[in-house]
């Protein structure tokens, strides 16, 4: 039998109210969404009054008294439901709309709706907002906070900051427990029922090595100093490490680092495949826990692709004259160039949400590439592939509207790829020698610093696949190659005066840039050169970033901020209180 907890509604709510969120509560226990809740809430009109002359409205009383829970449960000015009506076609229909009603026609409505059937709404309204708490339709710290007496005697700016600490204090540690719980559940080491150290308790480690940049060493050094009895010794910590991304069953016999390098491919695959399950797993709680907003529907969703790489501290021959590379490198790890010097490191490609949505990592993809000291019959990865596999996974998530896409992926494959699935791509062209005519003649024309070139033909294995559009405008770049930046594109037919603005909106991009930054903070320090050990650790890195901005995004919520906006909680502070979490939960 469920507990009652939480009453449905106020004691004093009239008896409809507790009607409309009876059945609310039974549309709870099969909707993912709090739009499905709003639409599929019987609400008995008969019980309401609406005081207009109901043969001449546009919009009935049963539709109006939805948008009007719908405010409620969400704090909205009567502007703010306006614009949301208008922008977002997909809570039009949840609600039963087939039009956009005007502020006008809401105002109006709900001027005639009597003060009764008002508080009988704003009763339903409170009590269906905790239902779909209850039933994990919506985060609980989506529900709204009730000031305290004393807080309401406070001026305006007092009360602002009051309110926005009191959210923080009371709902933070219920955050974090969310973020736990959808994000850190999904890893299994499928250990024996006997096992001393619970997953968790190598998942507080990792956490808090993740916090002080430490390692498996040091976090059981300080263990034994501290005699703390729960954290395990650095060898048991790494084994289990290992067995996250190992799958269930599987045996690696023999040192990793000794098998052919054909074998250590395929078993990479195997091993890439334990992670990213338990990655994508987590990464679709994040996004169910969202969806009561949808963050990312009824906009212009724009994903970035890029790569990254975490670098590897070790020569890779042993006479780079002669060629002769050291027999048990790493093959996953790769040379790369950074501030025009070679360095060596372990790549991988991620897609992440950018622009206006909330900046979550929906896919990541560990990349293979062939080096210079490896055979020239190495397997590698190509980029198109590799964009595919992530478009296929964001895709699952989001409905994508564009990709943008550093010039390292300049590619007819690539864009080939991103094009036959209906979506906009965007990059910079690397090298542009035999655009210099284009360009001379833009700077030739007095008054004229932007040009386009339309239909510049794309082809795969000699045959048209697409025709893309070639943007020229000054480089704002200072380490641009020349004064000419040159971007490539398949929208249609760009316009003279879309131009700069199509150029500028690559900007966007940058966020990936920030993202690697705060992942790699995140980074605890190893010298293993098991690639169980290195991918998840860029992994768990990854999904503490993710784990961080939901954290961040629910608070700003709770607490009617921008989604843009600088962090309420920063980076660090999650991960400390993560931490924190796991040792009180452990």
């Amino acid at each position: 039998m469920k507990p009652d907890i939480t009453p449905a509604v106020d004691d004093d709510a009239p008896a409809l109210a507790g009607a409309i969120v009876l059945h609310a509560e039974k549309v709870c226990e099969t909707a993912d969404h709090l739009w499905r809740v709003l639409g599929d809430v019987s609400i008995p009109i008969d019980g309401l009054t609406d005081a207009r002359q109901q043969h001449k409205v546009t919009f009935g009383t049963e539709s109006m008294a939805r948008i009007y829970i719908y405010r409620m449960i969400y704090d909205l000015a009567q502007s703010e439901v306006a614009d949301r009506l208008e922008n977002r076609p997909a809570l039009l229909k949840h609600l039963g709309l087939r039009k956009v009603p005007t502020q006008q026609n809401l105002s109006y409505a709900w001027s005639q709706f009597s003060d009764q059937t008002k508080t009988t709404l704003e009763a339903a309204a409170k009590g269906i907002a905790l239902e779909a708490r209850d039933h994990d339709v919506i985060s609980d710290a989506l529900v709204p906070i009730d000031l305290d007496e004393d807080e309401e005697e406070a001026d305006d700016d007092e009360t602002d900051s009051a309110v926005s600490r009191a959210h923080v204090r009371e709902h933070g540690s219920k955050v974090v427990e969310l973020a736990r719980r959808h994000g850190f559940a999904e890893f299994d080491s499928d250990r024996a029922e006997n096992r001393v150290y619970e997953d968790e308790q190598i998942l507080d480690l990792f956490a808090n090595a993740c916090l002080t940049q430490g390692s498996a060493h040091s976090e059981g050094e300080a263990g034994w100093f501290l005699e703390e009895n729960e954290v395990c010794d650095d060898s048991t910590f790494l084994r289990v490490i290992k067995q996250f991304a190992t799958p269930t069953d599987e045996e690696v016999t023999g040192s990793v680092q000794e098998l052919q390098i054909e074998d250590i491919v395929a078993f990479t695959e195997l091993y890439r495949e334990a992670v990213m399950t338990s990655f994508d797993a987590a990464t679709e709680n994040i996004l169910q826990t969202i969806r009561h907003e949808d963050p990312f529907d009824d906009r212009h969703v724009v994903a970035a692709v890029d790569f990254t790489h975490v670098p590897y501290h070790v020569w890779p021959w042993i006479d780079k004259d002669e060629k002769i590379p050291k027999a048990e490198y790493p093959p996953m790890v790769s040379g790369y160039k950074d501030d025009g010097e070679i360095k060596y490191g372990y790549t991988f490609a991620t897609i992440t949400i950018v622009g206006n949505d909330v900046p979550i990592i929906l896919g990541i993809e560990p990349v293979k590439e062939r080096s210079g000291w490896e055979p020239d019959d190495a397997p590698a990865d190509s980029k198109a592939d590799i964009v595919d596999v992530l478009l296929d996974r964001a895709q699952q998530y989001v409905d994508l509207d564009e990709v943008l896409l550093d010039r390292g992926f300049y590619s007819n494959e690539v864009y080939a790829t991103i094009h036959d699935r209906g979506l906009v791509y965007m990059t910079p062209v690397p090298k542009y020698e035999e655009d210099y005519e284009s360009i001379g003649k833009i700077k030739s024309k007095e008054g004229v610093d932007a040009a386009v070139k339309h239909d510049v033909p794309f082809a795969i294995d000699g045959e048209l696949h697409h025709k893309a559009e070639f943007l020229y405008v000054p480089a704002t770049d200072e380490e641009a190659e020349g004064t000419y930046a040159v971007f490539v594109t398949n929208r249609d037919h760009v316009a003279l005066d879309e131009i700069k603005h199509v150029a500028n909106s690559y900007s966007r991009r940058w966020d990936i840039e920030n993202q690697y930054k705060s992942v790699k903070s995140f980074l605890p320090k190893t010298s293993s050169k098991d690639y169980r050990v290195r991918l998840f650790s860029f992994t768990f890195a990854a999904l503490l970033y993710n784990l961080w901005r939901l954290t961040d995004y629910l608070v700003k919520v709770g607490t009617d901020r921008e989604i843009r906006s600088p962090p309420v909680v920063t980076a660090r502070t999650f991960v400390r209180a993560v931490g924190q979490s796991l040792r009180q939960g452990g």
